[in-house]
């Protein structure tokens, strides 16, 4: 078994097709086909459904991606002890993070640890939804993950970076004092703008602002969480953003308020438990420097 069929089945099984796959790759189709053919015949069993536009995945083959991933991690892992131990500089980090998270605190972790290692590359990846952060670390499809909960069980390790205020967002029109705080309760009556059940963002919104089993008014739901601030700004309506959105979106013409009560969420950085390759190893020490230095907001009421 080759560390390039194993790419070549992981790319195949994350596009659904040899051809988007093939083409991803750079590599002929052909070739591609020939390669996972002789994976299957090594392992003695399909791993694709051969399909008229594309292919599935047999069961066999579901069951292989998280073991595939894994080898590709500890390949790229054991490259890169050897190049730390030889002297030599790069490598490559993944790192998986919902969007707010991405924008802060971990754009400034992924700045100070770029200042230190100019030659390992880190690519940054968004979940499909907020538990599927931790599956994506424990599977070894990414290194580093960032959440506001550590998930996982015992597979997986963490770090408490951060506690990170989250304020509300409105339009202008809205008659609140700018000097704020404003209660919950009068924020929950308000019409919101929230990206889709599943989000970091939505989750927060439907846990601080839920009550007694009733849900707050969302008024526009997006899965662009790019767009938020600008229906914000639009008078769509009001959204929870962590401080450093939402004061961005005050520079553009919208109000930033806290809350009363405040509202905080904690900020983890997870890897699975086992050897870390050096890269990923020298993000968490930036992490528990930064972890020391408070990077977020300190406040005393979570969510």
């Amino acid at each position: 078994m080759e560390r390039r069929q194993l790419e070549y089945f992981l790319a195949v099984a994350s596009h659904r097709s040899f051809t988007s796959a093939a083409r991803t790759l750079l590599v002929a189709q052909p070739s591609l086909s020939h390669s996972i053919r002789l994976l299957e015949r090594e392992l003695g069993t399909p791993l694709f459904h051969r399909l008229g536009r594309g292919v599935a995945l047999t069961s066999a083959g579901e069951a292989f991606v998280a073991p595939a991933r894994q080898i590709m991690r500890d390949m790229e892992t054991a490259r890169s002890v050897v190049h730390t131990i030889a002297g030599l500089a790069g490598g490559r980090l993944d790192i998986v993070a919902p969007t707010t998270l991405a924008v802060d605190p971990l754009a400034g972790l992924v700045g100070v640890f770029r200042r230190r290692h100019p030659a390992i590359d880190i690519v940054i990846v968004e979940p499909p939804d907020v538990p599927a952060t931790a599956e994506m670390v424990r599977t070894g499809e990414c290194e580093l993950g960032l959440a506001d909960k550590k998930w996982g069980g015992k597979a997986v390790e963490g770090l408490r970076v951060c506690r990170q205020e989250i304020l509300v967002v409105v339009p202008r029109r809205e008659p609140f004092p700018q000097a704020g705080p404003v209660a919950l309760a009068d924020v929950a009556r308000l019409d919101l703008v929230a990206t889709a059940p599943g989000t970091a963002t939505r989750a927060l919104m439907d846990q601080a602002l839920g009550a007694k089993g009733t849900s707050p008014r969302i008024a526009v739901e997006t899965v662009h969480q790019a767009a938020v601030v600008p229906l914000v700004l639009a008078g769509a309506g009001a959204t929870l953003l962590p401080r450093s959105l939402a004061e961005d979106a005050a520079r553009r013409g919208a109000v930033a308020l806290t809350t009363r009560p405040r509202l905080t969420r904690p900020v983890w950085l997870m890897w699975r438990r086992g050897q870390l390759s050096p890269a990923a190893r020298a993000f968490v020490d930036v992490a528990r420097e930064a972890a020391g230095a408070s990077v977020c907001e300190q406040r005393d009421t979570a969510v």
